[in-house]
């Protein structure tokens, strides 16, 4: 796919605007490139803070989006083309140390710059799990198996094959792993891997009709608009086979295929399947950089390592520090809609704040 921003210039300051005040977001995801556009159309000078080369998150690394199937990069260059000469991208650089002086914050970076601003937006998003934690499912030990995230780059770079070079013709994905699971120390549900499931199980019907591809779900999450219609025409139009059960092991024959046992829950009989290739859907985690950003900043996370908000219902946008804010995955699992709502109403917070 390339790089999402290769062709695009970072805006840097250039404009002064009368009592405009300044902020530091970190993290440039699609929630800090969107707080990054609202706060510097309010007239703030924005410092959009990113530890990597290029911003847009996870994002930047997908194919398509659920459940319309619309491209990523559509997406994200639609938002980065908002942000305007009042915000200033920062990438390959972390906050190093942090201190309040009165109502305003001395920021340290990793490339020894000091910023000193008005308010902190903090939008660090999540981790994706890493599935070789659950080594009873073979990644990383058989070579055909793969993430979610691997398969998402395959669509990315129309190359959805076996390791072999072979187009497979049995197909499984394996719904909650790194979710739901007591084991591994997540027990919330990731939201989106369920979607993103069906998503990419039609996707691989379009590319091999004769593919035979088998969903192993718990229970199917499809919970927001159009996303049941997405599970109906998985079914009645691409013949996804559907099979409750949760992966017990996974094992590999001399033709490197992949062997998984599993249990057909509403059938009540045990269950093995020999597949070419093995898809794990792996779900959202606190982002591990998280703790060094909480103790820089004295923040506190929630008893899922997620960021804690000053109040659930009607706070959410507010952590535990006053002029600290918070947006997007790093306060748990969102769609990209809910990510983005949620941007914005920080934006909007966070200006109330700066005025007041």
């Amino acid at each position: 796919m390339g790089k999402i921003s290769e062709n695009l210039n970072y805006p840097k300051i250039s404009v002064v605007v009368k009592n405009m005040k300044s902020i530091a977001i970190i993290g440039s995801g699609i929630a800090g490139i969107e707080a990054a556009s609202r706060l510097s159309k309010f007239g703030h000078k924005v410092y959009l803070i990113e530890k990597n080369s290029e911003i847009g998150g996870y994002v930047a690394q997908w194919d398509r989006l659920f459940p319309s199937q619309t491209e990523a990069k559509t997406v994200l260059n639609d938002l980065i083309k908002k942000l305007n000469n009042r915000a200033e991208v920062l990438t390959n650089v972390t906050v190093q140390h942090c201190e309040k002086k009165d109502r305003q914050f001395e920021l340290v970076l990793t490339d020894n710059k000091h910023l000193v601003v008005d308010a902190i937006l903090v939008t660090t998003g999540f981790d994706i799990f890493r599935a070789e934690r659950k080594e009873e499912y073979g990644y990383g030990i058989y070579e055909n198996v793969i993430t979610s995230s691997d398969l998402e780059k395959m669509f990315a770079e129309n190359n959805v094959v076996c390791k072999n070079g072979e187009s497979p013709k049995r197909l499984a994905f394996v719904h909650c792993v790194g979710s739901r699971d007591e084991k591994v120390g997540n027990r919330h549900c990731s939201k989106v891997c369920c979607a993103t499931a069906v998503k990419q199980a039609c996707e691989i019907k379009e590319l091999y009709p004769s593919c035979e591809v088998f969903n192993l779900y718990m229970d199917l999450r499809m919970f927001d608009r159009h996303f049941e219609d997405m599970y109906h025409e998985a079914q009645s139009k691409y013949h996804v086979n559907f099979i409750r059960g949760r992966l017990s092991e996974a094992g590999e024959n001399k033709e490197h295929q992949v062997i998984i046992k599993t249990e057909d829950t509403l059938a009540g009989k045990p269950l093995k399947l020999t597949v070419d290739l093995l898809v794990l859907m792996t779900g959202m985690e606190p982002c591990y950089l998280q703790k060094t950003i909480n103790s820089k900043l004295g923040l506190r996370s929630d008893t899922d390592g997620f960021l804690s908000t000053k109040n659930s219902f009607t706070e959410n946008n507010l952590s535990n520090a006053d002029g600290i804010f918070v947006a997007g995955t790093c306060t748990g699992p969102k769609t990209i809609p809910e990510t983005l709502a949620d941007s914005r109403a920080a934006a909007g917070l966070l200006n109330s704040y700066l005025m007041s």
